[in-house]
């Protein structure tokens, strides 16, 4: 196993010893949908139908994103959050449109395990001050959505489903979100995100250097190979949507496969 990812094991401590495998499921309007680079959305099925065979299948984590929430200004859909809830039965995080404690308090009450912000955070740090205070650090997620910048020099946060960049530091960003009290980070590629060309490595590995609270890693794979260098690089978790949406392998495939190269995961 690589240093980092030794580092990623030590900061998860001991109550996790393995990396997990995450499916996400980006909804709008109670479907699951999946593009490219946020954008170009299909339709993917049904949520509460996703859940299920992802947790049969070995999941141990599923994220949940109302991905039309924020642009179209209002909260999460908290119906389908109960809905994929009364089936599942793994921990569950769901973002998109958490501006308040409001917001965050109906979907822990509606069955979110954490709950994770992205625009409003980035708008309005102090909303992660209040989130951690309210409901703990291991409720609070950190949705961090980046783009290398067009001068190549590091990454830049983009907010708003993608639609927006703000010139602020990614990595910046995400140090900042630790020490106001976020528990995890959802660290999404916006250049990788539908592309399978493999996660970016390189923000992987700046991000799980500036912070010590664990790191998901998300956009762009397309087969286990490219989540053990997510791992290799940092991460303390891996997020997939495409590949396991369209069938090409299953949580059980990912799980057998970063077995075989020493990556601690649970069977």
């Amino acid at each position: 196993m690589g240093t980092r990812a030794a580092r990623a094991l030590a900061r998860e401590g001991a109550r996790v010893l393995t990396i997990r495998v995450v499916p996400c499921l980006d909804i709008d309007a109670g479907r699951v949908v999946k593009g490219v680079r946020f954008s170009g959305m299909r339709d993917a099925g049904d949520p509460t139908e996703r859940a299920l065979a992802y947790e049969a299948q070995g999941a141990d984590e599923l994220v949940m994103l109302d991905v039309s929430a924020t642009p179209e200004g209002r909260g999460n859909a908290t119906e389908t959050v109960r809905r994929v809830r009364a089936v599942l039965g793994i921990p569950l995080t769901v973002g998109g449109g958490v501006r308040t404690i409001e917001d965050a308090r109906a979907l822990l009450e509606a069955g979110a395990d954490k709950v994770a912000s992205n625009t409003a955070a980035a708008l309005e740090p102090s909303l992660l001050d209040r989130l951690a205070r309210t409901f703990g650090s291991q409720c609070t997620v950190l949705a961090l959505d980046a783009a290398r910048r067009q001068d190549g020099a590091g990454w830049e946060l983009v907010v708003r489903s993608g639609k927006e960049r703000t010139s602020r530091c990614a990595v910046a960003w995400a140090r900042e979100a630790a020490s106001r009290g976020a528990g995890e980070i959802v660290l999404t590629s916006w250049d990788r995100d539908g592309t399978r060309a493999g996660y970016d490595i390189e923000l992987i590995g700046a991000v799980t250097s500036a912070v010590r609270i664990p790191v998901v890693a998300s956009g762009g794979a397309a087969h286990a190979q490219h989540m053990l260098e997510a791992v290799r690089a940092g991460a303390s978790a891996v997020l997939a949507a495409s590949i396991l949406h369209d069938g090409e392998v299953t949580v059980g495939d990912l799980k057998r496969a970063l077995a075989a190269a020493e990556i601690p995961v649970r069977m």
